[in-house]
């Protein structure tokens, strides 16, 4: 089954062709993959538009190939990638995600989510992958509250970015619960 993105021009597979041919990392490839399940999630608990959303997870680091020693054009050239492919508000969001280079900055519910939806991804696969069972379907998210309190696990995956999902109206208690689902919702195409 096909998801038509009507508003935003792409459909779910043009998305994921684009993001394999722009990214040639498979555990890249899988993040983005985890982080539209978790907007898709995001979206489904605030009564957001649910296509919308995950679109904006699954191609928010398409040009990671070509940014990934130039962080500061990270987003921006994803805005140029993307270009009169989605609507120019799916862009805006996009370079939002690293305001700290791009001074785009985040004001819309969609943008805190991202935020905290790239950040958190990497928390939950990195719990996951330290218990005996390598199960996302094993993984509680009191484990992953635990985890986030440990400065030294993950260090790459900023805190401070997770917290942008309390900007939503979520603790980060509700938070962890809706991205762990996600992610156990896709846990055969991450292979976890």
């Amino acid at each position: 089954m096909l998801i038509k993105f009507i508003e935003i021009g792409m459909e779910r597979e043009e998305a994921l062709k684009l993001v394999k041919e722009n990214v040639s990392n498979k555990n890249l490839v899988k993040h983005m993959l985890a982080v539209e399940a978790i907007m898709k999630g995001l979206a489904e608990r605030l009564g957001e538009d649910k296509e919308k959303w995950a679109l904006i997870g699954l191609i928010h680091d398409v040009d990671f190939d070509k940014t990934k020693d130039d962080p500061k054009s990270h987003a921006i050239v994803s805005g140029e990638i993307l270009k009169g492919r989605v609507d120019e508000e799916i862009i805006r969001v996009i370079k939002t995600h690293n305001f700290e280079n791009t001074g785009i900055m985040p004001e819309k519910n969609i943008d805190y989510a991202l935020i905290a939806a790239d950040a958190v991804s990497g928390l939950i696969i990195a719990a996951a992958l330290i218990i005996p069972s390598k199960k996302l379907a094993d993984l509680e998210a009191e484990s992953i509250g635990k985890r986030y309190k440990e400065k030294d696990f993950a260090r790459n995956c900023s805190r401070e970015n997770m917290l942008f999902c309390e900007k939503i109206g979520l603790t980060k208690e509700e938070f962890f619960e809706i991205s762990l689902k996600a992610l156990q919702s896709i846990s055969s195409e991450l292979g976890l």
